[in-house]
Order: C-alpha cells, then structure tokens, then sequence
C-alpha cells in the first residue's frame, strides 16, 4: 500500500525581481526552487499539497469505497487516475468494474516520462475507457511553455476518435518560490504552447488551497480550462478554488480498490452524464 506524502506550505511564497525575470523568458535555470523539491519522476496527484485547516482532509465515511455511493452522484460517470505506482493494470477488468474514464501520467518537468504510459493508453483505449494523459508540474526547472511542449510530443496529444480526453496540467505541491503573479504567467504560459500544439484547452487539475495560495485565487484559466478539483471529502460536492465559478471533475479520494488494480487508486467523477464526458473528449458543443 502507497503511502502519500504531503508537502507544508512553508516558505511557498516570494520571489526576487531577478527570479521573476527568469520565469518570464521561460530559462530552467533561472527558474525558482522550492527548498524541498519532490524528487524527478515521484510526482503524482495528490503527493504534495499545500494544506489548510478546511480544504483537504481526507474522510474516512468517503473513503470506504465498497459502500454506495451518494444518490445525487448516481447519474455521474466515474474515473480513475493512474500513474507507474500502480504497476501494471488489467483494462478490461478496470472497465468490468464500471469505470468510464482514466486519465494517466505521461510526463513530469521537462526530462521525466512515466514508464507505464504507452501501455496505459493504448490498453485503457482498446478496453473501451475513455482515457487521456497528464503532465506534473515542475515549475522549478523550466518555464511553463517548455513543459507544455515536451508534454505534448510525449503523451499529451489530442485526437478526436470519441475515447481520447484532452490533456491535463497537474499542478500541486509549492509555490516553488514564485510570486503569485509569477505562477499565474507560467500557467499561462502552459496553457498558450498547449493550446497551440494541440488545438484544446488544457485541463487543470488543482486543490482549493495550492490555487488560493499560489495564485491569489486567479479567475484568468475560468473561461479557458475545465477544473478538475481535488477535494477528498463525504460531502455531496466539493469545495472549489476561488475563480472557478463550477468543477467539471472532481477527484473525491484518494484510496481504495478499483478490480484490475493493485493497491490505492483515485477515484474521479464526472459532473455531468456520458453525454457530455463525450463531449468534453470530441471538442463539441
């Protein structure tokens, strides 16, 4: 069983006029460090956020994942997310269960590829899951467009073939040094080269407190990205970060079993029905 470590919020926040400049021309080594910095290639959803007294405390009511799930969440299709710390899947299996969507980890900063992708996408594909990928944030070694291109070229392509969903920027963790005008713009940044490279709007995935705190709760991505929130909680919504007016996936727990998977597995749902998760994988109205 995994064990995932969370990150405090100490010291997140700040950065030097110099270090601000490196963001903006987008150079790794200029780019701010955070003091404890998650080791390459560790990063997946969930392992480092930063924390307060009302956002993000899992409950244990939520957690067990054999019980029935909340009437009003019936209607909503229900995911995973996946990444190398759950081995090999069984997809047939994943989709025997009831599992609609999966979205996977591709790629981390700017050198690290998740080993278990190429076989999670095509095996979530052929099993009939409607699937896409995601890159983990490191805005500690390069700038945000960087990021976006080496996610696009390895694993955070887009295709309209009614079971690819478009890409996701994990973003978690600390402010890695940044000001919060400073982490604005290199979201922004991702989203512009990925936008360009693929043609969709990129999904954050995020809390409630990394987005209030590192971004000042930023309504910029609002009108531009769906959220995809994590909020692991009994409660029949989640809380969601200053900015967004509405979640479009909520990540509710982070452990339990899904058949066909070893170990702790997130669990996902979907806020409106397959219409429009459809919808939402096609880029249609």
């Amino acid at each position: 069983m995994i064990t995932r470590k969370r990150l405090t919020a100490a010291g997140v926040l700040g950065t030097s006029a110099a270090l601000l400049l490196g963001l903006m021309s987008g150079t790794a080594s200029s780019a701010p460090r955070q003091d404890n910095p998650v080791p390459l290639g560790k990063g997946y959803m969930g392992v480092g956020y930063v924390q307060d007294s009302k956002d993000f405390k899992p409950d244990t009511r939520r957690l067990a994942l054999d019980a029935k799930p909340d009437a009003n969440l019936k209607a909503n299709p229900v995911g995973i997310d996946v990444s190398s710390w759950q081995g090999g899947i069984n997809w047939n299996s994943v989709r025997g269960a009831g599992i609609e969507f999966a979205w996977m980890k591709a790629t981390e900063g700017l050198t690290y590829k998740d080993p278990t992708f190429s076989a999670n996408y095509l095996n979530a594909y052929n099993a009939g899951v409607i699937r896409g990928a995601y890159h983990y944030a490191r805005p500690d070694v390069s700038g945000g467009a960087a990021q976006a291109d080496f996610f696009a070229s390895n694993g955070g392509a887009w295709s309209r073939d009614n079971l690819t969903l478009p890409g996701v920027l994990d973003i978690e963790g600390t402010c890695y040094g940044y000001s919060q005008a400073g982490m604005r713009q290199w979201v922004l940044d991702f989203y512009n080269k990925y936008k360009a490279r693929t043609g969709r709007d990129v999904v954050i995935y995020t809390s409630p407190s990394w987005w209030n705190t590192c971004t000042g709760g930023w309504n910029g991505m609002s009108a531009l990205s769906p959220l995809w929130v994590a909020h692991w909680t009994s409660a029949g919504s989640p809380s969601i970060p200053s900015g967004f007016p509405f979640w479009t996936v909520w990540q509710y727990s982070s452990t339990g079993a899904v058949s066909g998977v070893s170990g702790n597995v997130d669990r996902d749902r979907f806020s409106g029905d397959r219409s429009r998760l459809l919808a939402l994988a096609n880029n249609t109205p």
